[in-house]
Formats: C-alpha cells, structure tokens, sequence
C-alpha cells in the first residue's frame, strides 16, 4: 500500500515540486494510477474532480517527458477553465525541470496562440475545438507524441466533441501511452475508452457518490405535458433567485428556452451545440445575475461553480445517479445551504428509484393539483411494498395561492402502478 509519494519513484525534481505544493500523502487515484502510468501502460481512470486526478495524470507524464524535447504529451479537456487549470497545475509539477507547458482554448486570439507554439512546448494542454483549429492551420505537429490524456471524458462527450477528439486521435501515433479519465462510464464513454486505449488497466477512487447535507430535495410529480406549466409556477416562487434548470437534451433546452422567455422570464441557455463565446457569454450572464435561470444540458453539471445558486430543477429526471449528484451539486456550495427540484412524469420513475438506491434514501414526493398525473392505465403493474414504502415519504407545501396536499393510499398505489 502506498502512504507517500516517495515511494512513486518519481524524479527527484517532481518530488521536490510536490513537497513545494504540500503534499504529504497521493489521494487514492494517485497512489493507484501513478505506478501504472509510470510502468508505460494505458490508463483508464474513474475519478471524480476533487480527487486529485490531474497530478494523477501528470506526475508520470512528466517524468516520462523529462530529459528530451518536442511536443511529446497533450492534455484533452471540456473547457477552457479546466484546461487552464490543468495547464497551471502542470507548470508547478515542473518548474524544477527543463519542461515547458501551454495552453489553447476557443475565445482567445488565434495569433497569441500561434507565438506561443513558436516557442515550442513538451506539454500542451488545450480544448478540442481550438485544437482541431491549429492542426487545420498546420500549427501543430503531433507525429512525436508519446503521452495522450484525456481528461473528464465524459463531459467532452457531453459537449458534443466525439467528432473532434476522433480526428485528433487519427493525428496521434498508434504507438502512445494513453490516459483516460472519466468521473461516470456510460456507453458512449466505454466506445471512446475502447477506440483510443490498448489494453488498459483500470483504476477507480469514485468515492460513494452522496448529496451534501445543506441541500434539502423534493420530487414534483407531474404530468409530461404539465411540466413547463409547473416549472413556471415553480419559478414565480419568492426566492427563486438563482435557478439552474437541467434538461436531458440539446433540443429540450432549446425549446424550454423559448417558452421562458415568451412567459418573461430572464433566461439564458447552455449546451454542447452553443458555440464557445455563447456559453462563455450565457455563463456570464448567469453569474452577473443579468439572467435569473440558466437552462442547461449536463454539459454544465461538473466544474459549474457559480456563488449563490438557491435552486437545481431537474427538468428530465437524469439517466444516470452519478449525474443527478453532479447536478444537484450546483447548489449549497461552501457551506451554503440550496434546494433541488426534480419534476418526475410517470415514465421516469424507473430513474428516480435508481437515484434513490444510489444516494441510499428516499426523496419525499410532492403533488400539486391541476399538475399531477392523469388517469392511470387499467393493466398497470401492481407495486411491491418496497415501491409502495418508497412514495409514503410525502410532504406538503405551499405555493403562492396554491396548496399541496398529502397523497392517500389509493393515489400513491396508481402512481406506484406507472411504469
């Protein structure tokens, strides 16, 4: 078991780095992941952010590096705040080497980035639309790379650039040591771990993914048609000063936007088809307080770190737990306390039931009338007193002029038969 970095056999200068830093322990993926990279081999990595994933990735692709010259490794990463943050973290685990660190990302003047890989890098950390724009241009020359990484894959999947990470991938050398890390494997994650890996060993420091505490959550239960009628009366609520509202698609968002604004409501919307100023812009916008509800797609769930967000609405109930928990996490943030709507249809209680099992409770079910489901179908499922226990955890509300009300016995159990 490793307790120290010491015992990573790094080179004596990142060592060094590391004790400049603070360092005294590796986190769990550290200690996993580091002997492996440094044995050559393909990584494959689940690891939240927070973790410690980036000196994961970059303590051994560093020590690999040291000693030649040329662009020899290239970090992948979703945004520009986490490519600058990976780029910052590298120059500091090599300020004792003769390594030399860039960064590029969309927003910033293609010219400025021209000079600085004039000047010629080992580690190139950038985004893969600015990427893609530079090996176009002939900027960039991958033909000696030796360490690929591929940070938050998941997110960049989410964000829409499957098609630009493929065509990176052909500038690459078959022969390379590749990094990947991802903080959830859906299918489409697994098919581009699958494409890009050889042979992977595969690390997990995921820990037991938990809400925070200052975060109180309800679940809405309501009709499919009703919901932007609900979310609307949700959102005329006193306190609704800062609300992200989560759809599961693109073209959800899109129309949702839509639909806000004609009902007057400042809104701004962000997903992987925006272009990198209108999400940078939307964002800010948000933060400002200029628009009172982001609309967005998971593109937003992780790294979003926006003060003083007072409401999550999960619009669709995510398909993944993992992403529920990164959503719901927008909220109650430092020590702050938030709140976390989810609007649940009848056909989405298969994925409510999977959130509750992975967070290990059972969020109380809220009805509204005029909103809540329609008449149920006569050949419905009976429930199992699991199911039936798991919707008994009601609670009432007010809202404005409009009451709710406790469901009785025969209206959870044909709630309970939906699905």
């Amino acid at each position: 078991m490793i307790t120290n970095f010491d015992q990573l056999e790094l080179a004596p200068e990142l060592l060094r780095a590391i004790k400049d830093q603070g360092y005294t322990q590796p986190t769990p993926i550290q200690a996993m992941a580091i002997p492996e990279a440094l044995a050559g081999k393909d990584v494959l990595g689940r690891a939240q952010t927070g973790t410690g994933k980036t000196a994961a990735f970059m303590l051994p692709t560093l020590h690999r590096l040291n000693g030649g010259e040329g662009l020899r490794a290239l970090v992948l990463c979703p945004t520009r705040e986490l490519a600058i943050q990976v780029a910052e973290s590298a120059t500091e685990y090599a300020k004792h080497l003769e390594l030399w660190v860039g960064v590029i990302y969309g927003g910033t003047s293609v010219q400025k980035d021209l000079r600085d890989l004039k000047a010629g890098f080992d580690v190139l950390v950038a985004t893969p639309g600015r990427l893609i724009d530079h090996l176009e241009r002939g900027n960039v020359d991958l033909s000696q790379l030796e360490v690929l990484v591929l940070d938050e894959a998941d997110r960049m999947l989410d964000m829409g650039f499957r098609p630009q990470i493929n065509e990176i991938l052909r500038h690459c050398p078959r022969k390379r040591q590749t990094l990947f890390f991802s903080a959830t494997l859906p299918n489409d994650v697994k098919s581009l771990a699958y494409d890009s890996l050889r042979d992977p060993v595969s690390v997990e420091a995921a820990p037991s993914m938990t809400t925070a505490d200052g975060v109180e959550q309800f679940v809405y239960l309501v009709d499919q048609k009703k919901k932007t009628g609900l979310l609307l009366e949700l959102l005329a609520r006193p306190g609704m000063d800062s609300v992200i509202v989560f759809t599961r698609t693109k073209v959800g968002a899109d129309r949702l936007i839509g639909k806000l604004h004609a009902a007057g409501v400042s809104a701004t919307v962000m997903h992987g088809d925006r272009g990198m100023k209108e999400r940078v812009q939307a964002l800010d916008d948000f933060r400002d307080g200029k628009a009172r509800v982001l609309i967005a797609t998971d593109v937003a769930q992780r790294g979003l770190d926006v003060e003083g967000i007072s409401h999550v609405i999960n619009y669709d109930v995510p398909n993944e737990p993992d992403s529920y928990v990164h959503r719901v996490g927008r909220t109650a943030r430092a020590g702050q306390t938030g709140e976390a709507i989810t609007l649940m249809s009848p056909g989405e209680i298969g994925e409510l039931r999977a959130i509750e099992h992975h967070i290990g409770r059972e969020l109380p079910r809220i009805e509204v009338e005029g909103y809540t489901f329609g008449a149920m179908p006569e050949d419905a499922k009976v429930p199992t007193k699991a199911e039936k226990k798991a919707v008994r955890s009601t609670r009432g509300f007010r809202m404005g002029s409009r009451a709710g009300k406790e469901l009785s016995p025969e209206e959870l159990e044909a709630i309970l038969r939906v699905g």
